[in-house]
């Protein structure tokens, strides 16, 4: 709140967030105070932690950065340094073999020491409570580093720095957990551009897609590490199905998009393939080979043309409705563009009972007074009789498949009471 007030005046705003800080939570019919903090979950919460959090950005930026930034370019490696001398000096005499010779040994180290005592280099980058910092320089700093940040935080902001979390990792020997992501440095020296002849991947930063996340999205669709259907999708539609699985898999590849292992979500994609396959050969009550050669199709890509499984559905007088799995090329985006889009939500059929309920509404009359339930044990109870003989209330639970129905009172104690059909049931229809 001091925060706030240095540069926010109003006091009934600033009341406001006061008491929805205060306020606490409920959680299973349970009033739970809130002791500290913003409340998790809050819409109000992210903001005010950026401003909360905007404390240490500054001392960062301000302080830290300053302080471990040194010189302007590492110097030159030494041997790399003799062998170009040697190099001039072949190249003067007109020795090709020498020249040859020297090249190929230059390869072998940078052009630039990494151990540079006089360079130093700070970067750093925050979302939300999760930060990382990057340092060019000795481990005895990094830790000088931690400990300063540390040290701040406890007595600025009143926080602490987990001790789990906070962790000094060797960008080359070790990978550091941001946002998802594995980031370290790359070190390829057989990897050269080909207009230059220069090694472009060395000291590079890397990001990676860790290996225990592909395995946890993978688990979901397997069962004895085998992929397995999903039984809570059987009762959608085929398109809603496709649709959802490739939602699914859309997000993956948005999200890892920047990753330098991005081929290997093509592993996740042939579990996620395989499982919806198996999943519309359940619901269909055939085999995975006839979905496959009912669904394969291609399309085309930026990046060309790419297989996939296709569903089109027509209609009259309309756009066909196309659902399709797959065909997202896995090549890495350096620069990925940031899409403010709002993805519509898949629609789902397994709530029809609620909307049901919700119109308040008689299905056999249409009477909107004293609307109840009238529940059956099974369906196969309702087929006894002949189709004929059947009341309407029952033609609309065979209809619909359903064990229960909303009706009005008078209609369900005609229900309860075996009474004969008003005749406002009647003039009603089967839908």
């Amino acid at each position: 709140m001091n925060i706030l007030r240095e540069n926010i005046h109003d006091n009934r705003f600033l009341r406001l967030i006061e008491g929805s800080l205060k306020a606490g939570y409920c959680e299973d019919w349970k009033y739970h105070p809130s002791l500290s903090g913003s409340p998790q979950g809050g819409i109000v919460s992210p903001i005010l932690s950026n401003i909360y959090m905007d404390r240490l950005d500054k001392f960062v930026e301000n302080t830290l950065i300053p302080e471990h930034t040194q010189s302007e370019r590492r110097e030159e490696h030494p041997i790399y340094g003799q062998l170009n001398n040697q190099l001039a000096t072949a190249r003067r005499q007109g020795n090709l073999e020498r020249i040859k010779a020297l090249w190929r040994e230059m390869k072998r180290y940078p052009s630039q020491n990494p151990d540079d005592p006089g360079y130093r280099r700070l970067r750093y980058v925050r979302y939300a409570d999760d930060f990382l910092l990057g340092f060019a320089g000795p481990l005895v700093e990094a830790h000088q580093i931690k400990e300063r940040i540390s040290t701040f935080l406890a007595t600025e902001l009143k926080l602490t720095l987990s001790a789990e979390k906070t962790l000094i990792t060797h960008a080359q020997t070790g990978r550091a957990r941001f946002l998802g992501y594995e980031i370290g440095i790359m070190e390829c020296p057989t990897k050269l551009d080909r207009t230059r002849g220069t090694r472009t991947v060395n000291g590079k930063v890397g990001m990676y897609i860790p290996q225990d996340v592909i395995q946890a999205k993978r688990k979901r669709y397997l069962r004895d590490g085998e992929p397995i259907h999903r039984t809570e999708l059987i009762n959608d539609s085929k398109y809603d199905i496709i649709y959802r699985y490739q939602g699914e898999y859309r997000g993956l590849v948005n999200y890892y998009g920047m990753a330098q292992n991005l081929a290997e979500l093509g592993y996740i994609r042939w579990t996620m393939e395989t499982s919806l396959l198996k999943t519309l050969a359940c619901k269909n009550q055939t085999s995975v080979m006839k979905e496959t050669k009912c669904l394969q199709s291609t399309i085309e890509t930026p990046e060309g043309p790419r297989k996939c499984l296709k569903l089109v559905i027509q209609r009259e007088k309309k756009n066909p409705l196309v659902a399709i799995f797959g065909g997202l090329p896995l090549k890495r985006r350096k620069n990925p563009p940031i899409e403010d889009r709002v993805i519509l939500p898949y629609a789902r059929i397994t709530s029809e009972i609620v909307e049901r309920l919700l119109n308040d509404t008689c299905e056999v009359c249409g009477s909107k007074e004293n609307v109840e339930m009238h529940h059956v044990r099974h369906l196969k109870d309702l087929n006894k009789k002949g189709k004929r003989e059947m009341p309407l209330w029952m033609k609309i639970m065979i209809s619909r498949k359903r064990k229960s129905i909303p009706l009005c009172r008078r209609c369900h104690d005609d229900i309860h009471h075996n009474r004969p059909e008003s005749k406002r049931q009647g003039n009603r229809r089967a839908v």
